[in-house]
């Protein structure tokens, strides 16, 4: 049974550990932009402001920040002897989206998500992208509704083990296909993009990716994050151990 939008925001308050003092700001997170269509979901009046006023872009916008700041000094202090080149992989591979997206789903975000009766037929609720976004957007509502503190006791709680789930500082899997390759002897990979489809605002890319005759297959909300996709599922045909 679909949850009604008061039980889904308890659902994620009760996810988070934290009761908004701010309600408008819990409700702008879960709404994605094709809800809005000219109105504010907070006051359901039509609004003067650009496309996507009262979704949860703006939020998604700080909530990439904060969670950016938040994981770097966690990092830094779990990890006091290494420099930056280590610890800048870490940090890209703990705030990706295929990361954020695992997030979401541990806490059923997509189910509290308001998004149009359109959209949701052309299922963009399952796209990862769409379930990173709003991660990062309810960081970003927490943020602001009672700041850093409670921000990073959600981040702590909802990374825990992922901080520890590289022996070595991660590589972006598009890294680790071309070293495999050029290790033997091979010709750096070439990335196809089959397919660029759906609106503007939820694109979905699909790629492939050949090697020893093998083809790996993407698909993302994103290009980079497809081409990412695709490598992983190459380096799994060839063999090789690599976390998705």
């Amino acid at each position: 049974m679909k949850l009604s939008q008061e039980e889904a925001m308890e659902a994620m308050e009760q996810a988070l550990g934290h009761r908004f003092a701010n309600r408008d700001l819990l409700v702008e997170a879960l709404t994605h932009r094709s809800a809005v269509s000219g109105r504010d979901p907070r006051r359901g009046k039509r609004t003067q402001g650009p496309k996507g006023t009262g979704s949860n872009e703006r939020l998604e916008f700080i909530g990439d920040r904060v969670l950016g700041l938040l994981m770097g000094e966690w990092l830094f202090e779990h990890y006091p002897l290494e420099q930056e080149g280590a610890l800048g992989p870490r940090h890209a591979h703990l705030v990706s989206r295929p990361v954020l997206a695992e997030i979401a789903d541990n806490i059923h975000l997509s189910s509290a998500l308001t998004i149009s009766p359109h959209e949701e037929a052309a299922g963009i609720r399952r796209l990862s992208s769409i379930r990173a976004d709003a991660m990062e957007a309810l960081l970003g509502a927490l943020y602001l509704d009672a700041g850093l503190e409670p921000a990073r006791r959600v981040v702590r709680q909802q990374w825990d083990g992922r901080i520890d789930s590289h022996a070595r500082p991660h590589k972006e899997p598009k890294t680790l296909l071309q070293e495999y390759l050029l290790s033997k002897g091979l010709p750096l990979p070439k990335y196809e993009l089959l397919a660029a489809e759906g609106p503007s605002h939820a694109p979905v890319f699909r790629v492939a990716v050949q090697a020893f005759g093998l083809t790996g297959h993407g698909e993302a909300g994103s290009k980079r994050v497809a081409e990412s996709a695709a490598a992983i599922d190459l380096l799994k045909r060839l063999g090789q151990n690599v976390a998705s």
